[in-house]
């Protein structure tokens, strides 16, 4: 089964935010379907940071992608945040 171009561009346009915005990250971006997408990111700069911080800087950096009625990304059903 081929993937969405849509959904596509949308798992680009996260992971390409999320490297953008937290320093020295990699985002691996899952499409669920339905607007719905998994994260898993990895930064150095996640070190000594509680999950909650981790999770906040990345919501931070997607933030554009989900707001609003019309947002092209529904929900992050799951999230990993690893200091590496």
């Amino acid at each position: 089964m081929a993937a969405d171009p849509e959904h596509q561009d949308l798992s680009t346009a996260l992971r390409s935010a999320i490297e953008a915005a937290i320093p020295g990250a990699t985002a691996e971006v899952t499409d669920n379907g339905g607007r719905h997408f998994a994260l898993v990111v990895r930064s150095a700069s996640f070190e000594g940071k509680r999950s909650l911080e981790k999770q906040r800087a990345v919501y931070a950096a997607i933030t554009h992608l989900m707001g609003g009625d019309d947002a092209p990304v529904h929900a992050i059903d799951t999230m990993q945040t690893l200091a590496e």
